[in-house]
């Protein structure tokens, strides 16, 4: 039945009111995020402003998640989403310019590839080692206690040899979490979802604080894993395994997913994927046994920003057989994943949720994992867990005083028990409701969602 000429242009306009609205609304949000970027541009030391940081951090979340309810509430046109796209790219330009807060990571890849310019195994050396002050830089000198060699993966190592100076990998880590924007722009038009959910990356604060201020390398290794999910959405499983095992040279997350892949493909592309790996290692591979003893070592000292580790820590005598048991609990969410069938999206936020929730390290740009899940499945307890995870850097406060780098059990409590308290009550309505039919699936996107 054909509705009257009026009543069509009544609902023609009540439409672009709400546009409009949406619209005025996203220009506010993205101007008062401005501002607190602006902010930080503009303070010469943010190492000495702490508290303030994460309080205008926690201020950029709850702007960020009214951007993304405006998202999913609203039919939204072009005009959002330029303002999306350009906001996005302007944010990261504002702080690409300050020198890195909150973390020494980035001095570490400067001395690392130094160490590898000069043709020395990073996996072999650390700072304290004889005939090394040389590399050290003179403006941020690392502690020469430290006596832990790399721990960074192969990929990551080659990419820290290219480059010469702090602004630099702060650039090259940007335009990684750019190329990942887009990447993820694509596979929203291949599920035929809305564009707009690009918001839930381009603007999440974890993101653009960890890349474009702190610079981070986990944009490397992010974009390839999430090229290996495109690659795969569009039949090519040989060159997707290949970029899964790059992601995984870069950063050893992925490997979780190798399992859900290889349910959707053939069990012989686990040789690309470990030919890569192989040869990713093998200018490394004079180390010999000191290949991996950078990550053993960082694995058995450093516990830091856990959440559910730090419980069942308590059941345990020592920290090796608590981490024994995490990892048999994660290889169960594996099998789970893969028992359920899930789509590979759904798998990939699943299984890095659940490691960051059981790793006995979980520093907030780890979080930042999981954020390209959430354009395709907006959760919102786990929308707000990469809010609070800036919590994480309250201990910097006293780090930066000359104190032991420790946590707070009341800060960790704030961070994480609102939203694992969602995540129980949302797993006991499913539960509830298991009976309910499965929604269909078009053949399109079974694969990925």
């Amino acid at each position: 039945m054909q509705l009257p000429a009026n009543t069509n242009r009544a609902i023609e306009q009540r439409r672009k009111r709400s546009r409009w609205l949406a619209n005025t609304v996203l220009l506010l949000l993205a101007a008062s995020l401005t501002l607190i970027f602006l902010h930080w541009r503009h303070e010469e030391n943010l190492d000495s402003h702490v508290p303030e940081f994460i309080a205008l951090a926690l201020l950029a979340g709850g702007l960020y998640l009214a951007g993304v309810l405006v998202v999913e509430r609203f039919a939204l046109d072009r005009v959002a989403l330029f303002i999306i796209i350009a906001s996005s790219l302007g944010y990261r330009l504002f702080l690409l310019p300050v020198k890195p807060p909150l973390s020494d990571d980035i001095y570490r890849y400067q001395w690392e590839g130094r160490v590898e310019r000069v043709s020395i195994n990073p996996y072999t050396v650390y700072p304290a080692s004889a005939g090394l002050a040389k590399l050290q830089d003179p403006a941020h000198p690392l502690k020469t206690g430290i006596r832990t060699p790399a721990v960074y993966p192969p990929l990551t190592e080659l990419t820290f040899s290219f480059i010469r100076t702090i602004a630099g990998y702060k650039r090259l880590f940007t335009v990684f979490d750019l190329a990942t924007f887009f990447v993820l722009w694509w596979i929203l038009a291949l599920l035929k979802q809305p564009p707009h959910r690009i918001l839930i990356y381009g603007w999440n604060p974890t993101v653009i604080v960890s890349f474009a201020l702190c610079g981070h390398y986990d944009s490397l290794a992010i974009f390839t894993m999430m090229l290996a999910f495109v690659l795969l959405a569009v039949r090519k499983p040989l060159a997707s395994h290949i970029f899964l095992a790059l992601s995984f040279v870069s950063k050893f997350y992925a490997l979780v997913l190798l399992p859900p892949f290889l349910k959707r493909t053939r069990w012989p592309y686990v040789g690309a994927f470990a030919g890569v790996a192989a040869l990713a290692y093998l200018p490394f591979a004079g180390a010999g046994a000191n290949l991996f003893r950078g990550f053993s070592e960082y694995a058995a000292r450093w516990e830091g920003n856990a959440s559910l580790f730090r419980v069942i820590r308590l059941a345990f005598a020592t920290k090796s057989e608590a981490e024994f048991a995490v990892a048999t609990i994660v290889f169960g969410l594996v099998a789970y994943a893969i028992w359920k069938q899930a789509p590979l999206l759904r798998a990939g936020l699943f299984l890095t949720a659940g490691i960051l929730l059981l790793s006995p390290n979980a520093f907030p740009w780890y979080f930042t994992w999981t954020v390209p899940f959430l354009c395709f499945l907006p959760n919102a307890p786990w929308l707000l867990m990469t809010v609070t995870c800036v919590l994480g850097y309250s201990p910097v406060v006293a780090y930066v005083a000359g104190q032991p780098y420790r946590d707070s059990s009341l800060i960790l409590a704030l961070e994480y028990a609102p939203v694992i308290g969602w995540l129980a009550y949302q797993a006991c309505r499913a539960l509830a409701n298991r009976s309910a039919a499965p929604a269909s699936r078009s053949a399109a996107t079974s694969d990925l969602l």
